[in-house]
């Protein structure tokens, strides 16, 4: 993947194919478009109903021949032409008047450390389609953490966990590259299917997926009030008579649930770990580790790293932008490589 910031600095638009957003970077503009990497068909005429947000709306309440689809998985487009209509909807006619005056428009985009050279092909194909001459590919691990703020060009080390919604990315970064990585498929589907799971074997309870939403409310309350546990009411329906029921649930119960799929993180950090040098770990005990991704705030994440790995753990300002605010700040030449001052004549 391609990591010049001579060769970022050409480029005028950066793109983040998330699993769960998609976002667009302007130069010299900032973020345009931040939107649900949703789209919303009609299966009879194949004809583009929704996008983003208006399609996200329509999860779960279509009928059979309206589907809600996703074309990017894991960081990855998995169906190129529906990415390519995404997109078209997704930027607005003032933006691509901006694209028209630029034919040589060069673009970057964010992409898994472990991206195949097919994964990769995609990606440039799903910009190319919208006018785009050259694309820049540039590991999202390394993107999210020059939107962090971290020293990636300095020769000490820096670690970044970036959460996402199919996968977390873990790696450690030493001047301006990655020295070891690890990539596990958990991320906040995963957590939340183990909550459902939870609700449906305990209390007999099918929660549909805008149901989560006050059940991680009192994750985070609780977490912040020391994590002793509190009730919650859930409302879903009966997994038996199929009507409407409320139940009472316990957030202690609900975190216990979600340990298991977050001890794979754990075991990737270790492993990450163990592949670098001693003199790069000992900087990271003073460093600590760097929380990043739209799922960086996991209900008992940083936590649960920081008691088994004895770091700081800390969460970015804004962790589910930071990949495409790192390439907008390649892009616009904020990132400086090391520069050693000659020797005196």
């Amino acid at each position: 993947m391609t990591l010049s910031l001579e060769q970022l600095s050409r480029c005028t638009v950066a793109v983040d194919l998330g699993a769960a957003r998609t976002r667009v970077y302007l130069k010299d503009t900032g973020l345009v478009v931040d939107e649900p990497s949703l789209a919303a068909v009609n299966t009879r005429t194949g004809s583009l109903i929704a996008v983003g947000s208006l399609a996200e709306g329509m999860a779960g309440r279509t009928p059979g021949h309206i589907q809600v689809l996703r074309p990017i998985s894991g960081g990855t487009v998995v169906d190129i032409d529906m990415a390519q209509r995404m997109l078209r909807f997704l930027v607005s006619d003032k933006i691509r008047r901006t694209w028209r005056r630029k034919p040589m428009l060069r673009a970057a985009v964010c992409l898994p450390h472990d991206a195949k050279p097919i994964a990769q092909r995609a990606a440039i194909e799903t910009l190319s389609a919208l006018g785009t001459r050259r694309v820049e590919l540039v590991d999202t691990l390394i993107a999210a953490a020059v939107g962090c703020g971290l020293p990636v060009e300095r020769p000490e080390a820096t670690m970044i966990v970036v959460c996402g919604a199919a996968s977390t990315q873990v790696a450690v970064l030493s001047l301006g590259a990655i020295v070891a990585a690890e990539k596990v498929q958990v991320g906040g589907d995963a957590i939340d299917y183990a909550v459902i799971q939870h609700l449906r074997s305990e209390h007999e309870l099918m929660l549909p997926s805008q149901g989560l939403h006050p059940l991680h409310l009192a994750l985070y309350s609780d977490r912040t009030t020391g994590g002793g546990g509190t009730e919650t009411e859930v409302r879903g329906r009966d997994v038996a008579t199929g009507l409407s029921r409320t139940v009472l649930v316990n957030t202690a119960h609900v975190r216990e649930a979600i340990q298991t799929p977050l001890t794979a993180v754990l075991d990737a950090m270790g492993r990450v770990l163990r592949e670098c040098p001693p003199d790069l770990v000992a900087d990271l005990a003073e460093r600590g580790v760097m929380l990043a991704g739209g799922s960086a705030r996991l209900p008992g994440l940083d936590t649960m790293i920081e008691a088994a790995t004895g770091m700081l753990v800390r969460i970015a300002d804004q962790p589910d932008v930071c990949a495409v605010v790192g390439l907008g700040a390649m892009m616009e030449g904020k990132v400086k490589p090391l520069h050693l001052d000659p020797l005196a004549s």
